[in-house]
């Protein structure tokens, strides 16, 4: 998986740098099939965008931004919406039509009745 992390109109210190290269890392343990995260850090006159794309296989990418004060707190919040995005469409995918695990079914008809014994 590869993290690109742009900024524009500004730099970041290489502890921030690291801080959000490091927590991109862990979007891997809500959804296994992303190919890549492309950060995008927009400084303006007094305030911070921040801007998440994930890309996933199989799927269009997920977007998710916000715009805050300072680059941590901005990514912090910003990470949260791709986390949720993530764990939805995850939600959604699985499938979750049956009552009952199959083994479940298929353990209570060998089981006899109370009756019967």
């Amino acid at each position: 998986m590869q993290v690109e992390i742009t900024c524009r109109h500004g730099e970041i210190t290489p502890d921030v740098h690291d801080y959000i290269a490091g927590k991109s890392q862990k979007l891997l343990t809500f959804f296994q099939r992303i190919t890549a995260i492309k950060i995008t850090v927009e400084f303006e006159k007094d305030r911070t965008q921040l801007d998440i794309q994930v890309d996933a296989e199989h799927k269009n990418n997920f977007v998710a931004h916000d715009v805050g004060d300072d680059v941590i707190s901005a990514f912090d919040r910003t990470f949260q919406k791709m986390e949720q995005q993530l764990r939805k469409y995850k939600e959604k995918i699985q499938d979750h039509r049956r009552d009952r695990p199959v083994n479940e079914i298929e353990g209570t008809e060998n089981q006899p009745e109370e009756n019967e014994l």
